[in-house]
Formats: C-alpha cells, structure tokens, sequence
C-alpha cells in the first residue's frame, strides 16, 4: 500500500519505534537505517534522521561510538542503552495489544 497523506501522522508516531527496532538488531550506521527503512511506507530522509536519534540520545534510549571507516571519515554506529531495550519492550508490549484491540473490536 503505497504512502497516504492521511496516513503520516500514523508513520511519523510509529517512526521511532521501528528505529528502535532496527538498532536493537546490532550496532547500526545512519545509512543502515535509510536502507532498511528505504522499501517501506517509514522511508525517511537524513533531516528527519537525525534530529529523531539526537532526541533518543538525550533521552538516554540510544548511544553512539565512533568507528573508523576504511572508505571516508568515522562513522556514529548507534546502540540501544538499557532505557532503549526497556522503551522497546514497553512499545511491543503496547504493539500486541493494540493489535488486540483491533482485532477484537472487529469482531
């Protein structure tokens, strides 16, 4: 289902749960995320990015360490901190139950 307007708020709201979910799959490059966020409905730019994972590190969700790259200047590789891995469990528990409500209501 391609991208709606209608539905931004809904993709906006959500973004910082899946970015916490693709840092919780291992130390993660800005570039990584865009990729795995590329052929999705949450595909994002750099300018959204970046401000969103500066928020989460002043929040204390994710961290960063700098590693050298063999093909430019180092690189922030984000990680999630024990405040992430607790939000990220907070946010799935909060998923499937949602997700319960809905299916539910529906009936």
């Amino acid at each position: 289902m391609p991208p709606n307007d209608k539905f931004a708020a809904i993709r906006k709201g959500l973004l910082e749960f899946l970015i916490l979910r693709i840092v919780a799959s291992g130390k993660v490059y800005v570039a990584d995320i865009l990729d795995r966020l590329k052929a999705t409905d949450f595909a994002t730019q750099e300018g959204t990015l970046y401000p969103l994972l500066s928020r989460m590190r002043r929040e204390g969700l994710v961290d960063y360490e700098w590693q050298e790259s063999d093909v430019g200047p180092p690189r922030k590789y984000y990680e999630l901190t024990a405040k992430g891995q607790a939000q990220l469990a907070d946010l799935n528990g909060y998923w499937k139950h949602l997700n319960a409500t809905i299916a539910q209501l529906g009936r």
